[in-house]
């Protein structure tokens, strides 16, 4: 029996048509270059979408063409988040903190035809034009004054003749891709991930839910994560569907400036990685009484782990931070930590452990853990096993990559690469990379869990674990350290942090402290970079 259902598709183009119709007076606001900010309801957007929509047709965009950004946060990057699709282009975001020579791999490797840039990134993009060359450069002009080369076209030129137009988007199934992101390399190549129109509808109305990111039209949400980077988590495409004002950053990512924009704007919710908020904290502590946080402002922490001292840190000032895991190839939510109802009376202790968690699968994935022998392990908060997803935002291949079982397991499971266990209640804590787990004397050592440990000293502001070869126990951990300003930490102060949660066997033979542990573009511990620097 058949459903009497509509076949209606989804479509981005249904939740961009909501924009002006019902939100047209909530806004945008971007902070350029000079520190300043532009403020700009959804109706203009909305035309100047439109009105990109045209141009892009005029310059020869067609369906399935890639169409690059070379963005910071802002609302053209918005603008290029729906005005691409409109006329069947599919976005592909760019990296602007990897090298000239990486974006042209990378350009190369997606067949770009179009690049969207900002004037100020434009010595960036001469590094690229170097090694590969796009049809079209169209430059917005972020900063203002900054000189557009000839044979460049200006955006807002651009846009100028078709302001107030209608547009028909183009035809396009839901299952046409509409945006490409790539991952980070760590390994090797980047790998491109090609987003839907389906797939990126369901991520949005996922990312919505009450116990998920609980978006409103009434909310005014942060969005310091890149928009390059997995679309920025597709907060904006899900602020886009239920009407949430967005506030953009700019280039403008320092503690003491994000405490400014914070102040100035008041948003409801933010979201960015871990280190953006230990900053906040830091300037916060050294300047007393300089900055108040917004009164029950929460935020999304991803990328990488945030320790329960970060979070107890906000919440003493009001602010609720919770964790989601993901990667670019999941769109990217993968799980979401909320306090579920049954755990409501447990101890504030609990409460901040549950937080600490990556929290419980997302609506609509699926999540299973993986022993080496490729059985399931069971969910009792001890037996770590190899983290695979599947869902209808899940990637299933990546693009103009052949199929490789190291990814992808035969009955279609995505291998993440990390290694996680779950609790009773459902509540997944990641405890290391495959490639990063520490195996001493044949006994496994949790460098995430480590870190997260030597973290909750109060005069450490970040660590990262590593392993080092060792003739006898194969491998042995060796911490990095980076220490608050001012502030000293002694080997036996470290270990007795430690001692609380490891046995003695596994902590680390030495301390090594940095100014700074080196970091991916998008804002990881960069391990392999670590261990080049400590091969032994």
């Amino acid at each position: 029996m058949k459903s009497t259902m509509m076949p209606t598709q989804l479509s981005l183009n249904t939740m961009f048509a909501r924009l002006d119709k019902l939100y047209g007076k909530h806004t945008i606001t971007s902070r350029l270059p000079d520190k300043s900010l532009r403020v700009q309801n959804y109706a203009e957007i909305a035309d100047r979408t439109r009105a990109l929509a045209h141009a892009l047709q005029g310059l020869g965009v067609k369906p399935g063409d890639r169409v690059a950004t070379l963005c910071w946060n802002h609302n053209a990057h918005l603008e290029c988040y729906f005005g691409i699709p409109l006329v069947g282009g599919v976005m592909h975001t760019l990296n602007l903190r990897l090298s000239g020579e990486e974006i042209a791999w990378i350009a190369d490797h997606a067949g770009s035809r179009v690049l969207i840039v900002d004037d100020i990134l434009l010595p960036l993009y001469e590094q690229v034009a170097r090694a590969y060359k796009f049809d079209h450069v169209i430059v917005f002009p972020f900063g203002g004054d900054v000189a557009i080369p000839e044979g460049l076209h200006n955006y807002e030129n651009l846009l100028a003749p078709h302001r107030g137009k209608a547009f028909t988007p183009a035809p396009h199934d839901e299952n046409d891709a509409v945006g490409l992101c790539y991952t980070s390399g760590t390994t090797g190549r980047p790998k491109g991930v090609a987003y839907s129109h389906r797939s990126t509808v369901l991520h949005s109305l996922t990312t919505s839910l009450p116990d998920h990111c609980c978006l409103r039209s009434r909310d005014r949400v942060l969005a310091v994560t890149p928009m390059f980077h997995a679309n920025c988590w597709g907060l904006p495409y899900a602020a886009v569907m239920t009407g949430a004002s967005l506030i953009m950053p700019g280039p403008h990512l320092h503690g003491d400036d994000l405490l400014d924009l914070i102040q100035e704007t008041q948003p409801t919710m933010a979201l960015g990685v871990p280190t953006i908020w230990l900053s906040l904290i830091q300037f916060m502590e050294a300047n007393p009484g300089r900055w108040k946080l917004p009164e029950n402002m929460r935020s999304l922490v991803g990328g990488s782990a945030a320790p329960e001292s970060l979070i107890r840190s906000f919440a003493e000032r009001g602010v609720t931070l919770f964790q989601g895991w993901g990667m670019t190839e999941t769109s990217p939510l993968g799980t979401i930590s909320y306090i579920k109802p049954e755990l409501e009376d447990v101890s504030e202790e609990e409460k901040f452990r549950f937080a600490a968690t990556a929290g419980i699968p997302a609506t609509l994935v699926e999540i299973r853990l993986v022993d080496d022998e490729g059985k399931e392990t069971p969910w009792d908060g001890k037996t770590p096993g190899e983290l695979q997803i599947r869902g209808p935002y899940i990637t299933g291949e990546y693009f103009r990559v052949p199929a490789d079982p190291d990814k992808h397991t035969p009955d279609g499971w995505l291998r993440t690469g990390d290694v996680a266990v779950f609790d009773e209640h459902g509540y997944m804590r990641i405890t290391d990379r495959t490639k990063d787990l520490i195996k001493s004397g044949g006994e496994w050592i949790s460098s995430v869990d480590m870190e997260n440990a030597l973290m909750s000293h109060p005069a450490v502001a970040e660590a990262a674990v590593i392993a080092v070869p060792h003739e006898k126990w194969n491998e042995r951990p060796l911490a990095c350290i980076v220490l608050k300003p001012g502030q000293t930490a002694t080997t036996e102060e470290l270990n007795q942090i430690l001692e609380r949660q490891f046995a003695k066997w596994q902590l680390p033979d030495r301390y090594e402290v940095l100014d700074a542990i080196p970091r991916t573009s998008t804002g990881k511990f960069f391990k392999l970079k670590l261990r080049e620097m400590f091969p032994a």
